[in-house]
């Protein structure tokens, strides 16, 4: 019998980091399932899930462990799923605007009103072509009821927009 097992890691940016979380999983028998990863600033952080058998579920996680030595922090989690809840439609909300302190909270604010599960964030301020001014850019996936009030939603969002002097775009992913 197999368990599933999710995982956070963090570390000081250097070669070699995945490989050494994948020599593990690989050596405990697990089998990588999927992962985001990514470098910001000097660090490198990243989630990940994986199946072991249970029967090395102890052995992987201590072995897990003993990676911060080498200056690599792993929180691990066993994979609790989301049960039998219908499947949520999926969007994709894409923010572009004027940086300034604020945006995230603002409309995560709305979602989680709705009850929108943000399912992937990925956010970076850029330098506008023409003024230099620095903007800031976000794409999130998000996963909203089926019965919730899209309309509504849109409408707190528009008006978050206007505020903020943001452009947002809400569009069903397919």
């Amino acid at each position: 019998m197999n368990t599933t097992l999710v995982m956070t890691i963090i570390g000081a940016d250097r070669p070699g980091l995945v490989e050494s979380v994948a020599a593990q999983v690989a050596g405990h028998g697990g089998n990588w399932l999927e992962s985001r990863m990514s470098r910001l600033g000097g660090q490198f952080a990243g989630i990940l899930r994986v199946e072991v058998p249970q029967s090395r579920e102890l052995a992987l996680v201590q072995a897990l462990k003993q990676l911060d030595e080498r200056g690599l922090t792993i929180v691990v989690q066993p994979d609790q799923g989301r049960g039998q809840v219908a499947p949520p439609r999926l969007y994709v909300l894409e923010i572009v605007g004027q940086d300034r302190p604020g945006i995230v909270r603002e409309i995560s604010g709305v979602l989680a009103d709705y009850n929108v599960n943000v399912e992937e964030l990925a956010t970076e301020c850029i330098s506008a072509a023409m003024s230099g001014e620095n903007l800031f850019k976000a794409r999130a996936t998000l996963g909203i009821p089926r019965e919730t009030d899209l309309d509504a939603i849109r409408s707190k969002l528009e008006k978050i927009a206007e505020d903020l002097i943001v452009e947002i775009k809400l569009a069903e992913l397919k």
